[in-house]
């Protein structure tokens, strides 16, 4: 099977990269697979428009390269799940996820019986991971669950031990709400840092991966020294609006001279 770079970035103990796709557009993802990340997620929850055909299309566009490619599905269902583990993701990420019995749901439909109960199908991804992929599915698939509430905050000792599962991926803005207090990016709100450092102690203590929703290159340099081990730099739309911003800027500071 085709290895998962992101898995073997973890075993070595260092942290691994991503992008974020929200667009679905299929030159947009090639475009940011070349860009030198080592995962792309495809962002099927909050991203506009992006069906499973779209998600489809943009894992085909995604395996052009060494990319690892991931998915974050729209909800905790176990279809969404089956239909872009058989398209070729390498790793789901699953929303809201708030006890022993949701993360137990969404690892076992990343894993193949007796680890789960992920149903044989892999349409696309023998082409894509290889004619054994079944054998060696269970070992390379990412599953992390999302930790977006405080019921989610006070139960993770009981969700790390759910089977199937890789690791936390804290949604910092749903987690803000669930505490009382606005989804500020980068939330230096004493109560969203002690919660946040909470799940990323707890998923080390329990061998599992720490993973945070950053607002941009600085925030995730900062997570990566904390000890988080996967934090998305920002989006293609964050990338478009910023670079837009600042040519614009740039732009106007040189007419302002003239």
């Amino acid at each position: 099977m085709r290895p998962n770079k992101v898995k073997a970035i973890w075993r070595e103990g260092r942290p691994a990269t991503a992008g974020w796709l929200s667009t679905g557009n299929t030159y947009v993802a090639e475009a940011m697979a070349n860009a030198g990340f080592d995962a792309l997620v495809i962002d099927m929850q909050h991203g506009m428009g992006v069906d499973v055909a779209q998600a489809v299309a943009c894992l085909q566009a995604i395996s052009t390269t060494e990319i690892t490619p991931m998915v974050r599905v729209p909800w905790n269902d176990p279809i969404y799940i089956q239909y872009v583990l058989d398209a070729g993701a390498y790793g789901v990420i699953v929303p809201l996820v708030n006890s022993y019995e949701e993360a137990t749901k969404a690892g076992g439909a990343c894993r193949y019986a007796p680890l789960g109960y992920r149903s044989v199908g892999p349409n696309r991804a023998r082409f894509y991971a290889g004619a054994d992929y079944i054998q060696h599915a269970n070992e390379e698939v990412i599953c992390l669950v999302q930790v977006e509430t405080v019921e989610a905050v006070n139960r993770l000792e009981e969700i790390a031990e759910a089977p199937g599962i890789d690791g936390f991926y804290i949604g910092p803005a749903d987690l803000a709400l669930s505490l009382g207090i606005p989804p500020e990016p980068d939330n230096k709100d004493p109560r969203h840092m002690a919660a946040c450092q909470r799940v990323h102690d707890v998923a080390k203590a329990k061998g599992l991966i720490p993973a945070i929703h950053v607002s941009g290159p600085e925030e995730a340099g900062r997570r990566f020294d904390q000890g988080f081990m996967f934090c998305p730099l920002g989006s293609d739309i964050s990338f478009v609006q910023a670079g837009s911003q600042a040519s614009l800027k740039a732009l106007r500071g040189a007419m302002a001279k003239r």
